[in-house]
């Protein structure tokens, strides 16, 4: 059995420090790519070359954030004749569709009420109604920054781009776990922001990301895809080689679940899709004809789940043994504990490979935090919410992890709240 831990924790290790690696590689390839991208945005764009624009709002239940949403979308700096909104109610039991009507006389707004179906359901009745060259989605809990779709468009200049993803941000983050999901999400820019060099982004996020409409004409609309349909829609232009990019300077804000029973259901819900679908498109993985995403990504993050799982685990045994080692100790002699002060001497360093991995890969976590946050927010900034993460967010993973590996052997339903 410790031959087998070992040998787990190895390969968990080495991958991590591997899949580490990689990125830092990748982000040096790319460091001069990012800021000319950058400075490429602050140059003035003719009106002429722009494409008109749909952006899809699906809503449920959503009566406390759609105004800001939609408000959100029709402060964009972008030329209005060429921007649209469709507005689809999808069966909302509580205000929804009376927020939705305050704009309903709005030139570039359109408003769809249809019966309860799910989103997947709601953007494809939009889809329906699109005469644009582009159309996004927007979920009705997110709002954009004026120049996000302005960061966007000038990626469909190069006519092999299918769709674009923006980066999102944690809107006003108040109790701990919401600075927790923010620095989360600064690394998530990053990580999206490299795999769209790799060609390797397997999310086209439900906050405004971008396609063309020949997407969906010729791959079809979306699915219900195990409640992650922005996942699934991705794998498939994956699967048929169309390139999806990132415009990492395009911020949308989201607001995030503020209690952990919230927080395990999202992140539960989003990791039972990724483990569903990639049973759906199992024909992708360690596939060289699908490049970085097939070869290296869907299985690192998939060993990943199982990995996260086994170390928290094996961590929480060590705890345990720990204890009963004292309890037994206590029951044969009584209370005999001798508490004392650690100490450090330079000739009994531990110089084993385990502990040399470990630090290295605690160190690069912490200096891809620091790229990431400074790719995020244009500088690094120490905050409560890096240590927050830092020191929780580790213990918080395998919650989510476990569930939805619960969910999918025992094949429950997950819901969307």
């Amino acid at each position: 059995m410790a031959d087998l831990q070992s040998i787990v924790l190895y390969c968990s290790l080495f991958i991590s420090l591997f899949f580490e690696v990689f990125l830092l590689i990748t982000y040096l390839e790319v460091k001069g790519e990012i800021k000319r991208e950058d400075e490429r945005f602050m140059k003035p764009h003719s009106e002429a070359s722009f494409p008109s624009v749909t952006i899809v709002v699906p809503c449920f239940n959503e009566e406390k954030t759609v105004s800001t949403t939609i408000e959100s979308l029709l402060n964009l700096d972008y030329p209005k004749d060429l921007l649209s909104l469709i507005l689809v109610n999808d069966g909302s039991r509580d205000g929804t569709l009376k927020a939705l009507n305050h704009f309903k006389n709005h030139p570039q707004v359109t408003i769809l009420d249809k019966e309860n179906g799910g989103k997947h359901t709601a953007v494809n009745l939009a889809l329906k109604n699109i005469t644009t060259d582009l159309v996004g989605c927007l979920d009705a809990d997110s709002f954009v920054m004026p120049d996000a779709l302005m960061k966007i468009i000038p990626h469909f200049e190069d006519v092999t781009v299918m769709a674009v993803t923006p980066s999102i941000k944690v809107h006003e983050p108040l109790n701990v776990l919401q600075h927790i999901q923010k620095a989360e999400y600064s690394w998530s820019i990053f990580l999206r922001r490299m795999l769209s060099s790799m060609g390797a982004l397997y999310v086209t996020p439900g906050p405004f990301s971008i396609f063309r409409v020949s997407v969906f004409k010729e791959l079809g609309g979306y699915r219900h895809a195990h409640m992650t349909e922005d996942m699934e829609m991705a794998l498939r232009m994956q699967k048929n080689h169309y390139k999806i990019v990132n415009a990492h300077g395009a911020h949308v804000y989201t607001v995030t679940p503020a209690t952990l029973k919230g927080l395990i259901k999202q992140r539960a819900r989003w990791t039972y899709g990724f483990i569903n679908n990639g049973i759906d498109y199992k024909e992708m993985f360690f596939n060289r004809k699908y490049g970085h995403v097939g070869m290296f990504i869907l299985p690192i993050a998939s060993f990943s789940i199982f990995s996260a799982i086994f170390m928290l685990g094996n961590v929480l045994w060590g705890w345990f043994s720990k204890v009963l080692e004292m309890v037994n100790r206590f029951q044969a002699v009584g209370w005999n504990y001798k508490f004392s002060i650690p100490s450090f001497d330079w000739y009994f360093i531990n110089t084993g490979v385990l502990p040399f991995i470990i630090i290295t890969a605690v160190g690069l976590t912490i200096f891809i935090l620091y790229l990431s946050i400074k790719l995020a927010d244009g500088k690094f900034k120490l905050s409560k919410g890096i240590f927050y993460y830092l020191f929780l967010y580790t213990f918080m993973v395998p919650l989510w992890l476990t569930k939805a590996l619960f969910d999918t052997v025992f094949r429950r339903k997950v819901s969307w709240r």
